[in-house]
Protein backbone atom coordinates (compact mmCIF):
# COMPACT_ATOMS: atom_id res chain seq x y z
CA UNK A 1 0.00 0.00 0.00
CA UNK A 2 1.65 2.96 -1.19
CA UNK A 3 1.59 6.37 1.21
CA UNK A 4 0.57 9.50 -0.64
CA UNK A 5 1.66 12.85 -0.24
CA UNK A 6 -1.92 15.21 0.65
CA UNK A 7 -1.36 18.36 -0.21
CA UNK A 8 -2.34 20.68 2.71
CA UNK A 9 -2.48 23.93 0.74
CA UNK A 10 -5.10 22.24 -1.72
CA UNK A 11 -6.90 20.99 1.14
CA UNK A 12 -7.39 24.17 2.80
CA UNK A 13 -7.77 26.41 -0.43
CA UNK A 14 -10.45 23.91 -1.45
CA UNK A 15 -12.33 24.44 2.02
CA UNK A 16 -12.09 28.07 1.92
CA UNK A 17 -13.59 27.96 -1.56
CA UNK A 18 -16.51 25.33 -0.09
CA UNK A 19 -17.51 27.82 3.19
CA UNK A 20 -17.85 30.42 1.07
CA UNK A 21 -20.82 29.25 -1.17
CA UNK A 22 -24.08 29.12 0.67
CA UNK A 23 -25.75 25.77 0.23
CA UNK A 24 -28.15 25.14 2.71
CA UNK A 25 -29.86 22.12 2.22
CA UNK A 26 -32.93 22.97 -1.05
CA UNK A 27 -30.56 25.58 -2.07
CA UNK A 28 -27.31 23.94 -3.55
CA UNK A 29 -27.27 24.38 -7.32
CA UNK A 30 -24.25 26.52 -6.80
CA UNK A 31 -22.10 23.82 -4.65
CA UNK A 32 -22.88 21.29 -6.77
CA UNK A 33 -21.54 22.99 -9.67
CA UNK A 34 -18.33 24.03 -8.48
CA UNK A 35 -17.57 20.36 -7.04
CA UNK A 36 -18.65 19.20 -10.20
CA UNK A 37 -15.95 21.85 -11.76
CA UNK A 38 -13.33 20.46 -9.50
CA UNK A 39 -13.86 16.93 -10.52
CA UNK A 40 -13.44 17.79 -14.29
CA UNK A 41 -10.11 19.43 -13.43
CA UNK A 42 -9.31 16.80 -11.75
CA UNK A 43 -10.20 14.67 -14.91
CA UNK A 44 -12.82 12.31 -12.75
CA UNK A 45 -16.93 11.54 -14.81
CA UNK A 46 -19.27 11.99 -12.67
CA UNK A 47 -23.38 12.11 -13.30
CA UNK A 48 -25.72 14.25 -11.56
CA UNK A 49 -28.37 12.37 -10.50
CA UNK A 50 -32.36 13.39 -10.90
CA UNK A 51 -32.38 14.79 -7.23
CA UNK A 52 -28.81 17.13 -7.92
CA UNK A 53 -26.53 14.52 -5.91
CA UNK A 54 -22.44 14.53 -7.56
CA UNK A 55 -21.77 10.66 -8.15
CA UNK A 56 -18.22 10.25 -9.58
CA UNK A 57 -16.36 7.27 -10.38
CA UNK A 58 -12.61 5.90 -9.98
CA UNK A 59 -12.31 3.30 -12.10
CA UNK A 60 -10.33 0.28 -10.23
CA UNK A 61 -9.81 -3.30 -11.61
CA UNK A 62 -12.82 -4.25 -10.75
CA UNK A 63 -16.43 -2.97 -11.29
CA UNK A 64 -18.55 -4.97 -9.27
CA UNK A 65 -19.26 -5.28 -6.29
CA UNK A 66 -17.45 -2.26 -5.33
CA UNK A 67 -17.60 0.75 -2.60
CA UNK A 68 -18.45 4.10 -1.88
CA UNK A 69 -17.05 7.24 -0.11
CA UNK A 70 -19.88 9.83 0.59
CA UNK A 71 -19.61 13.38 1.97
CA UNK A 72 -22.53 15.82 2.27
CA UNK A 73 -22.43 19.52 0.28
CA UNK A 74 -25.49 20.75 2.57
CA UNK A 75 -25.87 22.61 5.77
CA UNK A 76 -28.25 24.06 8.13
CA UNK A 77 -29.36 27.41 7.36
CA UNK A 78 -33.17 28.90 7.59
CA UNK A 79 -35.94 30.29 5.82
CA UNK A 80 -38.71 32.99 5.60
CA UNK A 81 -41.68 32.55 7.63
CA UNK A 82 -43.24 35.44 7.95
CA UNK A 83 -43.39 39.23 7.19
CA UNK A 84 -43.74 40.90 9.99
CA UNK A 85 -45.22 44.21 10.50
CA UNK A 86 -42.30 45.69 12.35
CA UNK A 87 -40.24 44.99 8.81
CA UNK A 88 -38.55 41.92 9.95
CA UNK A 89 -38.89 38.62 9.00
CA UNK A 90 -39.81 35.56 11.03
CA UNK A 91 -37.67 32.55 10.00
CA UNK A 92 -37.56 28.60 10.73
CA UNK A 93 -34.65 26.61 10.64
CA UNK A 94 -32.97 24.43 7.47
CA UNK A 95 -31.92 21.56 9.32
CA UNK A 96 -31.70 20.95 13.34
CA UNK A 97 -30.09 23.26 15.18
CA UNK A 98 -30.51 26.06 17.91
CA UNK A 99 -31.31 29.69 17.75
CA UNK A 100 -29.28 30.57 20.31
CA UNK A 101 -26.15 29.87 17.99
CA UNK A 102 -28.10 31.86 14.90
CA UNK A 103 -28.33 34.82 17.48
CA UNK A 104 -25.91 37.60 15.86
CA UNK A 105 -25.42 35.59 13.09
CA UNK A 106 -24.86 37.65 9.43
CA UNK A 107 -27.09 36.02 6.93
CA UNK A 108 -28.09 36.34 3.33
CA UNK A 109 -31.90 36.25 1.95
CA UNK A 110 -31.75 35.19 -1.79
CA UNK A 111 -35.33 36.46 -3.20
CA UNK A 112 -36.74 34.82 -6.32
CA UNK A 113 -35.60 37.44 -8.61
CA UNK A 114 -32.27 36.44 -7.96
CA UNK A 115 -31.21 39.68 -5.51
CA UNK A 116 -29.78 39.09 -1.98
CA UNK A 117 -30.51 41.28 0.84
CA UNK A 118 -28.01 41.46 3.95
CA UNK A 119 -28.92 40.90 7.26
CA UNK A 120 -28.51 40.46 11.23
CA UNK A 121 -30.68 38.15 13.42
CA UNK A 122 -31.43 39.56 16.44
CA UNK A 123 -33.75 38.45 19.38
CA UNK A 124 -36.88 39.91 19.88
CA UNK A 125 -35.15 42.25 23.08
CA UNK A 126 -31.75 42.95 21.85
CA UNK A 127 -30.99 46.30 23.11
CA UNK A 128 -29.89 46.21 27.01
CA UNK A 129 -30.57 49.88 26.83
CA UNK A 130 -34.55 49.28 26.13
CA UNK A 131 -34.79 46.38 27.94
CA UNK A 132 -32.01 45.86 30.41
CA UNK A 133 -32.15 42.47 32.31
CA UNK A 134 -35.43 41.13 30.30
CA UNK A 135 -32.63 40.59 27.08
CA UNK A 136 -31.14 37.63 29.58
CA UNK A 137 -34.70 36.71 30.36
CA UNK A 138 -35.64 35.65 26.75
CA UNK A 139 -36.51 31.70 26.41
CA UNK A 140 -34.34 30.50 23.58
CA UNK A 141 -36.24 29.13 20.38
CA UNK A 142 -36.70 30.32 16.57
CA UNK A 143 -39.85 32.26 17.87
CA UNK A 144 -37.52 34.63 20.27
CA UNK A 145 -35.65 36.22 17.09
CA UNK A 146 -36.09 37.48 13.95
CA UNK A 147 -34.27 39.06 10.78
CA UNK A 148 -33.04 42.68 11.02
CA UNK A 149 -32.09 42.90 7.19
CA UNK A 150 -29.91 45.88 6.02
CA UNK A 151 -32.50 48.09 4.24
CA UNK A 152 -34.90 50.57 4.84
CA UNK A 153 -37.64 48.64 6.00
CA UNK A 154 -40.47 49.72 9.10
CA UNK A 155 -43.39 47.67 7.86
CA UNK A 156 -44.32 44.69 5.77
CA UNK A 157 -45.26 47.48 2.89
CA UNK A 158 -41.21 47.79 2.54
CA UNK A 159 -41.06 44.05 2.68
CA UNK A 160 -43.34 43.51 -0.12
CA UNK A 161 -41.55 46.37 -2.18
CA UNK A 162 -38.70 44.40 -2.02
CA UNK A 163 -40.05 41.49 -3.35
CA UNK A 164 -39.60 39.17 -0.33
CA UNK A 165 -41.41 36.02 0.64
CA UNK A 166 -42.25 33.43 2.76
CA UNK A 167 -40.24 30.39 1.24
CA UNK A 168 -37.33 32.81 0.39
CA UNK A 169 -33.60 30.87 1.94
CA UNK A 170 -31.77 32.35 4.32
CA UNK A 171 -27.85 31.69 4.35
CA UNK A 172 -25.99 32.23 7.23
CA UNK A 173 -21.99 33.93 6.79
CA UNK A 174 -19.89 31.60 7.81
CA UNK A 175 -17.34 34.16 9.17
CA UNK A 176 -13.95 31.71 8.03
CA UNK A 177 -10.93 32.17 10.04
CA UNK A 178 -8.26 30.12 8.91
CA UNK A 179 -5.18 30.37 11.60
CA UNK A 180 -1.52 29.64 11.08
CA UNK A 181 -1.86 27.30 14.17
CA UNK A 182 -3.85 25.21 12.34
CA UNK A 183 -6.83 25.96 13.69
CA UNK A 184 -9.90 26.74 11.21
CA UNK A 185 -12.59 28.32 12.80
CA UNK A 186 -16.04 28.99 10.46
CA UNK A 187 -19.91 28.12 10.20
CA UNK A 188 -20.29 25.10 7.89
CA UNK A 189 -17.34 23.05 8.70
CA UNK A 190 -20.16 19.89 8.69
CA UNK A 191 -19.66 18.89 6.41
CA UNK A 192 -17.23 20.93 3.87
CA UNK A 193 -14.10 20.19 5.31
CA UNK A 194 -15.30 16.20 4.96
CA UNK A 195 -15.54 17.37 1.41
CA UNK A 196 -12.38 19.24 0.88
CA UNK A 197 -10.63 15.79 2.78
CA UNK A 198 -12.66 14.14 0.41
CA UNK A 199 -10.85 15.95 -2.04
CA UNK A 200 -7.41 15.91 -1.34
CA UNK A 201 -7.43 12.32 -1.00
CA UNK A 202 -8.47 11.75 -4.35
CA UNK A 203 -6.16 14.16 -5.93
CA UNK A 204 -3.19 12.45 -3.77
CA UNK A 205 -4.11 8.50 -5.13
CA UNK A 206 -4.20 10.19 -8.70
CA UNK A 207 -0.73 11.87 -8.55
CA UNK A 208 0.63 8.58 -7.58
CA UNK A 209 -1.14 6.82 -10.19
CA UNK A 210 -2.00 3.93 -7.80
CA UNK A 211 -4.68 1.63 -9.70
CA UNK A 212 -7.67 0.67 -7.48
CA UNK A 213 -8.53 -3.00 -6.41
CA UNK A 214 -12.05 -2.06 -7.18
CA UNK A 215 -14.13 1.28 -8.40
CA UNK A 216 -14.72 3.78 -6.13
CA UNK A 217 -17.79 6.24 -6.28
CA UNK A 218 -17.63 9.67 -4.68
CA UNK A 219 -20.75 10.30 -3.77
CA UNK A 220 -21.90 14.16 -2.66
CA UNK A 221 -24.94 14.52 -1.18
CA UNK A 222 -27.66 17.73 -0.55
CA UNK A 223 -29.96 16.73 1.85
CA UNK A 224 -27.97 15.06 4.58
CA UNK A 225 -29.34 18.12 6.66
CA UNK A 226 -32.71 16.98 6.75
CA UNK A 227 -32.72 13.45 6.87
CA UNK A 228 -32.52 12.19 3.31
CA UNK A 229 -29.12 12.10 2.48
CA UNK A 230 -27.66 8.93 0.55
CA UNK A 231 -30.87 7.69 0.12
CA UNK A 232 -30.91 7.82 -3.39
CA UNK A 233 -27.57 8.13 -4.87
CA UNK A 234 -25.89 4.71 -4.67
CA UNK A 235 -25.20 2.34 -7.55
CA UNK A 236 -26.91 -1.35 -7.11
CA UNK A 237 -23.31 -2.55 -6.82
CA UNK A 238 -21.80 -0.69 -3.87
CA UNK A 239 -21.74 -3.31 -1.29
CA UNK A 240 -19.67 -0.70 1.27
CA UNK A 241 -20.27 2.94 1.91
CA UNK A 242 -17.85 5.01 4.08
CA UNK A 243 -18.96 8.29 5.23
CA UNK A 244 -16.96 11.40 5.93
CA UNK A 245 -18.50 13.75 8.91
CA UNK A 246 -17.98 15.61 11.79
CA UNK A 247 -17.41 14.26 15.05
CA UNK A 248 -18.74 15.67 18.27
CA UNK A 249 -15.63 16.74 20.62
CA UNK A 250 -17.69 17.75 24.14
CA UNK A 251 -18.10 16.39 27.65
CA UNK A 252 -18.65 13.09 27.55
CA UNK A 253 -17.49 12.42 24.38
CA UNK A 254 -13.90 10.58 23.18
CA UNK A 255 -13.93 13.14 20.12
CA UNK A 256 -10.85 15.31 19.43
CA UNK A 257 -9.92 17.83 16.84
CA UNK A 258 -6.90 15.96 15.88
CA UNK A 259 -6.20 12.69 14.19
CA UNK A 260 -9.46 11.04 12.88
CA UNK A 261 -12.48 9.98 15.01
CA UNK A 262 -13.89 6.39 14.21
CA UNK A 263 -17.85 6.31 14.98
CA UNK A 264 -18.88 3.06 16.52
CA UNK A 265 -21.93 3.81 16.83
CA UNK A 266 -24.74 6.69 16.37
CA UNK A 267 -28.19 7.31 16.94
CA UNK A 268 -29.38 4.86 14.64
CA UNK A 269 -26.87 2.11 15.91
CA UNK A 270 -23.91 0.49 15.46
CA UNK A 271 -21.45 0.44 12.27
CA UNK A 272 -20.39 -2.54 10.52
CA UNK A 273 -17.94 -4.25 12.98
CA UNK A 274 -15.64 -5.53 10.45
CA UNK A 275 -15.17 -2.08 8.16
CA UNK A 276 -15.07 -0.20 11.14
CA UNK A 277 -12.52 -2.43 12.35
CA UNK A 278 -10.55 -2.09 9.11
CA UNK A 279 -10.68 0.90 9.18
CA UNK A 280 -9.24 1.57 13.01
CA UNK A 281 -6.18 -1.39 11.25
CA UNK A 282 -5.34 0.44 8.70
CA UNK A 283 -4.83 3.38 11.16
CA UNK A 284 -2.91 1.53 12.85
CA UNK A 285 -0.73 -0.24 10.32
CA UNK A 286 -0.07 3.14 8.67
CA UNK A 287 0.24 5.70 12.38
CA UNK A 288 -2.81 7.51 11.66
CA UNK A 289 -3.77 9.23 14.99
CA UNK A 290 -7.06 8.35 15.66
CA UNK A 291 -9.53 7.88 18.60
CA UNK A 292 -13.06 5.65 18.67
CA UNK A 293 -16.57 7.35 20.11
CA UNK A 294 -19.83 6.98 19.60
CA UNK A 295 -22.97 9.89 19.10
CA UNK A 296 -26.20 9.76 21.02
CA UNK A 297 -27.68 12.57 18.63
CA UNK A 298 -26.34 12.53 15.99
CA UNK A 299 -27.33 10.50 11.78
CA UNK A 300 -25.23 10.39 8.84
CA UNK A 301 -25.86 9.45 5.28
CA UNK A 302 -25.30 5.95 5.99
CA UNK A 303 -28.42 5.61 7.99
CA UNK A 304 -30.79 7.02 5.25
CA UNK A 305 -28.82 4.67 3.15
CA UNK A 306 -29.63 1.71 5.06
CA UNK A 307 -32.88 3.00 5.77
CA UNK A 308 -33.62 3.41 1.92
CA UNK A 309 -32.89 -0.41 1.81
CA UNK A 310 -29.71 -0.72 0.34
CA UNK A 311 -27.92 -4.10 1.53
CA UNK A 312 -24.72 -2.15 2.09
CA UNK A 313 -22.23 -2.20 4.68
CA UNK A 314 -21.46 1.27 6.52
CA UNK A 315 -18.89 3.08 8.16
CA UNK A 316 -18.14 6.65 9.55
CA UNK A 317 -14.69 8.48 10.09
CA UNK A 318 -15.07 11.81 10.76
CA UNK A 319 -12.77 15.01 12.32
CA UNK A 320 -13.71 16.65 15.31
CA UNK A 321 -15.39 19.98 15.12
CA UNK A 322 -16.11 21.56 18.39
CA UNK A 323 -19.50 22.91 18.77
CA UNK A 324 -21.01 21.35 15.62
CA UNK A 325 -24.03 23.21 14.16
CA UNK A 326 -22.71 26.21 16.19
CA UNK A 327 -19.78 28.19 16.28
CA UNK A 328 -17.72 25.48 14.60
CA UNK A 329 -13.75 24.67 14.86
CA UNK A 330 -11.68 22.11 14.07
CA UNK A 331 -7.89 21.44 13.21
CA UNK A 332 -5.78 21.07 10.19
CA UNK A 333 -4.69 17.84 11.55
CA UNK A 334 -7.96 16.15 11.88
CA UNK A 335 -8.58 16.93 8.11
CA UNK A 336 -5.22 15.49 7.00
CA UNK A 337 -5.25 12.31 8.83
CA UNK A 338 -8.94 11.95 7.40
CA UNK A 339 -7.63 12.77 3.73
CA UNK A 340 -4.35 9.57 4.63
CA UNK A 341 -6.92 7.34 6.38
CA UNK A 342 -9.24 7.72 2.92
CA UNK A 343 -6.26 7.23 0.32
CA UNK A 344 -5.29 3.75 2.49
CA UNK A 345 -9.03 2.92 2.25
CA UNK A 346 -9.28 3.49 -1.65
CA UNK A 347 -6.34 1.24 -1.87
CA UNK A 348 -6.77 -1.34 0.72
CA UNK A 349 -9.13 -4.71 -0.50
CA UNK A 350 -12.92 -4.72 0.32
CA UNK A 351 -14.16 -6.21 3.22
CA UNK A 352 -16.42 -8.62 1.07
CA UNK A 353 -13.00 -10.00 -0.48
CA UNK A 354 -12.22 -13.66 1.28
CA UNK A 355 -8.69 -13.16 -0.47
CA UNK A 356 -7.27 -10.21 0.19
CA UNK A 357 -4.04 -10.80 -2.27
CA UNK A 358 -6.40 -12.00 -5.33
CA UNK A 359 -9.04 -10.41 -6.82
CA UNK A 360 -10.73 -13.00 -8.85
CA UNK A 361 -13.99 -14.18 -10.73
CA UNK A 362 -17.14 -13.49 -8.42
CA UNK A 363 -17.05 -16.70 -6.43
CA UNK A 364 -14.07 -15.39 -4.63
CA UNK A 365 -16.16 -13.01 -2.29
CA UNK A 366 -18.20 -14.74 0.04
CA UNK A 367 -21.75 -13.69 0.96
CA UNK A 368 -22.05 -10.10 2.71
CA UNK A 369 -22.00 -10.71 6.22
CA UNK A 370 -19.82 -13.49 6.11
Amino acid sequence: MTEVSIDRQYLLRILYDLLQIPSPSGFTNDIVHFVGDELKRLEIPFEITRRGAIRADLRGRRQSPDRGIVAHLDTIGAMVKRLKSNGRLALVPIGHWSSRFAEGARVTVFSDQGRRYQGTVLPLKASGHTFQQEVDLQPVSWDQVELRLDEPCENEVDLNRLEIHVGDYVAVAPGTEIMANGFINSRHLDDKAGVAAVLAATKAVLAAGITLPVDCHLLFTISEEIGSGASAVLHRDVAEMLTVDNATPAKGQNSREFGVTIAMMDSSGPFDYHLTHKLIDLCHQNQIPHQRDIFRYYRCDSASAVEAGNDIRTALVSFGVDSSHGYERTHIDALLSVARLLSHYMQSAPTFLRDKDELGPLENFPALGS
